[in-house]
């Protein structure tokens, strides 16, 4: 079986929402900073990992716990003892996480390689005391949720993929203008999509300024 599709029908597009909606012109820098200010403001989604034991896929909801390189490395706890890290041993570069904003519409679906990281020096900077009510304590002075707990991994995310969709209009203004679509024999235009492909998110260089103020994108 072809692993192309048809794209037109005549000079018609075949997915006319995903023509109306895509915004492909949009330079990579935007594409990227509104994909991170996105997520951040989402901060829960669902990661998604191939079993270890079989080829079935399963999703876990995740809180994303920080970003590295630009944005472009998206940070998670994880037991180093759960399956969702003996899955993602096994399939590091089959993993994607996808974030949804239920009143808006937008969400966004990020694919890439994930590693594990357990040195102490990385679980100290990203621990949260939250991690206790997860871990629980098992009373041996040592697995207690802290800091210093070895279950505690850190999961690291580097982004190869993305597509995303920023909604264009509110809750009612979606509603109008697909109704008004339905009249015309038309698809609504309430969000813009746009997608970062392979290698895009390795062509730029990220540099902060102090305190968190803003953020510059030089192009390589």
């Amino acid at each position: 079986m072809s692993s192309t599709i048809p794209t037109t029908s005549g000079t018609q597009p075949l997915d006319p929402y995903k023509a109306k909606s895509l915004d492909d012109d949009l330079p990579l820098a935007q594409k990227i900073t509104d994909l991170s200010t996105f997520i951040t403001e989402q901060k829960f989604g669902m990661l998604t990992t191939k079993s270890s034991d079989d080829d079935l896929l399963t999703s876990r909801c995740m809180a994303l716990a920080g970003k590295e390189r630009g944005d472009t490395t998206l940070i998670f706890h994880t037991n180093l003892f759960s399956h969702k890290t003996m899955d993602l041993t096994a399939h590091p570069t089959e993993t994607n996480m996808s974030f949804l904003d239920p009143i808006s519409g937008s969400w966004a679906s990020i694919s890439g390689t994930a590693s594990i990281v357990a040195d102490k020096e990385t679980v100290k900077k990203y621990y949260s005391p939250a991690l206790q009510a997860w871990l629980g304590d098992l009373g041996d002075g040592v697995h207690d949720g802290g800091p210093e707990d070895p279950r505690i991994g850190v999961i690291k995310l580097e982004a190869k993929t993305a597509v995303y969709a920023v909604s264009r209009k509110g809750v009612i203004g979606r509603a109008v203008e697909t109704v008004k679509s339905v009249a015309r024999g038309d698809v609504p235009a309430v969000n813009s999509i746009r997608e970062v492909g392979r290698g895009e998110f390795d062509e730029c260089k990220f540099l902060f300024f102090p305190l968190g103020v803003g953020l510059v994108v030089v192009p390589d």
